[in-house]
C-alpha cells in the first residue's frame, strides 16, 4: 500500500489514486481505439505519466482534444479531467462514454496542467522518471468552439478526477 494523505477529514492512499487513474487510462485507451489518433500502447504510456504525477501531488488536470486536420487542425471532441483531493462527495462512475469519431488526419492533443508544487526542483527530479518529455504550451484548453456535453466522476475515498466532456 502507498502513503496516505489527508485533506480535511478525508484520507486517501496512492492505491486510491491508482484506481482513479486506471479509469482515466481506460478512457484514453478507448479514445485511442475509436479514433486511431494514437495507439493503445501510447495511451498506456501517457496513463503511466499521469499516475506518477498524480501520486506525487503534481497533477492539477489533464486535457484531451481530438483535432481533425493534424496538430493545428479543428477541435472535434475534448475532455478535461480535473483532480479533486476532497472527492468524498463524488460518486464514482465506470469508464466509458468516449466513443469518439474517426476523422481525417486525426491528432490527439494531451495537455497536463500542474500544481504549484511542481517547481523546477520537482521537474528535475521527475524528468528521468516520466515516459514522455512533456513540453510547455500556450494552447488554450477552454474549448470555446465545442459545447459542454456532460461528464463523469471517478473517485476512490477522498481522491478523484471530475471529467468534463465537450463536443456534440
Amino acid at each position: 500500500m502507498g502513503t496516505a494523505s489527508t485533506t480535511g477529514s478525508l484520507t486517501y492512499s496512492t492505491v486510491d489514486i491508482e484506481k482513479v487513474v486506471r479509469k482515466v487510462t481506460t478512457d484514453l485507451k478507448m479514445i485511442a481505439q475509436s479514433t486511431s489518433a494514437i495507439t493503445e500502447t501510447l495511451a498506456q504510456t501517457y496513463g503511466e505519466d499521469i499516475e506518477l504525477l498524480a501520486k506525487n501531488g503534481y497533477l492539477e488536470s489533464v486535457d484531451l482534444t481530438l483535432l481533425t486536420g493534424g496538430e493545428n487542425g479543428t477541435e472535434v471532441k475534448a475532455t478535461k479531467y480535473i483532480v479533486n483531493t476532497a472527492a468524498g462527495d463524488l460518486t464514482s462512475s465506470r469508464p466509458g462514454g468516449v466513443l469518439w469519431p474517426r476523422v481525417a488526419n486525426p491528432y490527439l492533443r494531451i495537455i497536463l496542467t500542474y500544481t504549484s508544487s511542481y517547481d523546477s526542483a520537482a521537474r528535475n527530479t521527475m524528468s528521468s522518471r516520466l515516459n514522455v518529455a512533456w513540453q510547455p504550451t500556450s494552447v488554450s484548453t477552454s474549448h470555446v468552439g465545442l459545447p459542454q456535453s456532460g461528464g463523469r466522476d471517478y473517485a476512490s475515498n477522498g481522491w478523484g478526477m471530475q471529467r468534463k466532456d465537450f463536443g456534440a
